[in-house]
C-alpha cells in the first residue's frame, strides 16, 4: 500500500494506458487503475497507480500533481486504506433503512 497512488479528478476519456504513461514520467509504474462505474460501465473520475518504489510515490506526487492530464488539472496524493462502509438494508416500506 506504501506505494499506491490515488490519481483524483480524471476526464471520463483517460484511459488506464494513458495513465500509466503519464506517470512513467516520475519512475516505473507497476499498475494503473481506473475505478468504473459498475451501473453505467463509465469512469467514476479517479484510479489508482502503484509505483515501484516510494521514492517514485514522492517524485509523482511532487510533480505530477495538479497537471494536466486529458484536459483536466489531476490530484496525485497517497492512497489511504478503504473505510469500511455499513451495509444499508432495502426497507419494505420503500427506500433504504440505515
Amino acid at each position: 500500500m506504501e506505494n499506491k497512488l490515488y490519481v483524483g479528478s480524471l476526464s471520463y476519456d483517460t484511459t488506464e494506458d494513458s495513465l500509466k504513461e503519464f506517470f512513467s514520467a516520475a519512475g516505473t509504474v507497476s499498475s494503473a487503475t481506473i475505478i468504473i462505474d459498475k451501473m453505467s460501465g463509465r469512469s467514476k473520475g479517479f484510479g489508482f497507480v502503484e509505483m515501484s518504489s516510494e521514492d517514485e510515490v514522492q517524485k509523482a506526487i511532487e510533480t505530477l500533481n495538479g497537471k494536466e492530464l486529458d484536459g483536466r488539472a489531476i490530484v496525485v496524493d497517497k492512497a489511504k486504506p478503504m473505510q469500511k462502509r455499513p451495509f444499508k438494508e432495502f426497507s419494505p416500506r420503500g427506500g433504504y433503512d440505515r
